[in-house]
């Protein structure tokens, strides 16, 4: 039976600035807990101290049935790793050590074939054995036939680059749901999944009797199997016992409570520092008095010890200003459009000011129309992709791929500008970074910021970039509610022409016109939202 207990726990960032402290919650057998907050407060670095990647100088963790971890990148995979990579990366330690360790003497052995090495490797395969690795094999070979529909013999060498978002998430979800670990840490398991693929995790998650600790901004998957909420927030954590649904109500309910305890904790504050000086004053002209002064004085002291409630959170102001600009009628113009591989030819035109969600399943193409629609290099195709008079694409990447940004600051990439984008001063750079919520990470680097940082920074130097077409790739999978909110009011605002891929029920109702890239391979259009089209048909 799976059980995690963490209490106590707390981090700081190299910058001096706290997350949180005093942090702690509790998961039992059959319950899904959702850690809830806004980007950048601290969710993913909270189960990195429960996985033990970090470490907090305070409190501990205990888990009881065996850990496995789904970390946030998985779903933007795009090196080289395989498929066997990519399982063995969730697996547990001992089988991964196991591995490695043969795979290192299979190298020695087609080098050097004496017995030595002969000896070394029936070792290997025996640890291996022992560390589960055959077990693990077949386990792999369900798990790639449901994600994949093929063996894991077949599987085993994909490059894991050539798999969609979703058909990585699901691959490494099969694998953790039915594996042996009975505590769970999933970071974000619904990016990148299609509806279909999120309403079959929302039943797994609900059937499971696995203990699960998820972050999650899909409302709808909250609501349907979160059991408890912990809210990281204003430099700590809280519990909800209540599901998603009452969780708006409890946690205002909980900062109106701490409200007044700050008005009591103010008065008695100012009570006590009155007391002092009025003690002060009386032991200056009286010795009998100096007794009574030390003791106010240690009542004082041991007041602030103790510290005020916790001070309720600023809600990030995130404001987009995408402008965009008129542009040619016909912004999107299509014909006989054949994406290799991928769907069948297909007719389309888009208008200026037309917002578009492009639907479909995993793996039909989606992505790879946007990208080609940003730069007909990038996909091949055949037919014809054509942008109308005065359009400038602007591509935001659903994998927040961007190596050009590794190991650069916020400012920096700012300062230098690239394209069309100016480069800014620092003051300027604030001001806009302020803007989006980011002020406080103008000196992080890209790569070290959140999922949902990243995601707001792609959006604020597209509207530096002065795009008059924003093509979208699932834009509001890592943004949290007020984050995705204020998104789709800039976007109601922007004068120029939206395409959006999304997989978000909520997002897409914003939307006028419906792209269906159905499993056949067919594209269609619809009046409304298509969720229901199943695994692509394709030989794999």
């Amino acid at each position: 039976m799976g059980h995690l207990d963490a209490s106590g726990l707390s981090y700081t960032l190299p910058d001096g600035r706290v997350l949180f402290r005093d942090a702690g919650l509790r998961i039992g057998a059959g319950q899904v807990v959702a850690v809830v907050g806004e980007n950048g407060a601290g969710k993913s670095t909270l189960l990195r101290i429960i996985s033990g990647e970090l470490t907090s100088p305070d409190g501990g963790v205990s888990v009881q049935g065996g850990l496995a971890v789904m970390p946030q990148f998985v779903g933007s995979v795009r090196d080289d790793r395989t498929v066997h990579d990519l399982l063995l990366a969730v697996a547990p330690a001992p089988l991964r050590a196991a591995s490695a360790e043969l795979d290192r003497v299979e190298l020695t052995l087609m080098e050097t074939d004496d017995e030595p090495t002969q000896m070394r490797y029936a070792q290997a395969i025996a640890d291996y054995d022992e560390a589960g690795g055959y077990i693990a094999e077949v386990l792999w070979d369900t798990v790639t036939v449901a994600a994949l529909g093929v063996g894991y013999d077949k599987a085993r060498y994909r490059e894991v680059r050539t798999l969609s978002g979703g058909e990585q998430k699901r691959l490494v979800l099969e694998a953790l749901l039915r594996g042996r670990e009975q505590v769970l840490l999933l970071d974000e398991p619904d990016n990148y999944l299609d509806v279909p693929g999120k309403r079959w995790l929302e039943r797994q998650l609900a059937e499971s009797a696995k203990a699960i600790l998820l972050i999650s901004h899909d409302r709808e998957l909250l609501a349907g199997v979160a059991t408890q909420v912990v809210t990281v927030e204003a430099g700590t954590a809280w519990t909800h016992a209540g599901g998603f649904v009452s969780w708006h109500d409890a946690r205002e309910a909980r900062w109106e409570r701490i409200a007044e305890q700050q008005r009591r904790w103010d008065e008695e504050h100012a009570k006590l520092q009155d007391l002092v000086k009025l003690m002060q004053r009386a032991a200056a002209t009286s010795h009998e008095m100096a007794s009574r002064y030390k003791a106010a004085q240690t009542r004082l002291r041991k007041f602030e010890e103790i510290g005020p409630p916790p001070v309720p959170p600023r809600p990030q102001k995130v404001k987009p200003r995408l402008l965009g600009g008129r542009t040619g009628i016909r912004a999107i113009t299509c014909e006989n459009l054949e994406l290799t591989g991928l769907m069948k030819p297909f007719d389309v035109e888009v208008f200026f000011g037309d917002r578009v969600a492009v639907l479909g399943s995993n793996g039909s193409g989606k992505s790879h129309f946007l990208r080609l629609l940003a730069d007909s290099a990038a996909v091949a195709h055949t037919g014809v992709r054509k942008l109308g008079a005065r359009v400038m694409p602007g591509l935001f990447a659903q994998t927040h791929h961007h190596p050009e940004w590794v190991g650069r600051t916020l400012v920096d990439i700012l300062w230098h500008g690239e394209g069309a984008r100016t480069g800014l001063d620092r003051g300027a750079a604030a001001s806009v970074l302020s803007r989006y919520g980011l002020a406080g990470s103008a000196e992080q680097r890209f790569e070290t910021l959140s999922g949902g940082q990243q995601a707001r920074f792609q959006i604020l130097l597209l509207e530096l970039g002065g795009s008059t077409l924003l093509l979208l790739d699932e834009p509001t999978d890592n943004l949290d509610l007020h984050s995705a909110e204020a998104l789709q009011d800039a976007l109601e605002a922007y004068e120029g022409t939206v395409v959006a891929v999304t997989h978000d029920r909520w997002f897409a109702r914003s939307f006028n016109r419906f792209m269906v890239f159905q499993s056949d391979g067919v594209v269609s259009e619809s009046v409304e939202p298509v969720w229901d089209e199943t695994r692509v048909r394709r030989a794999r």
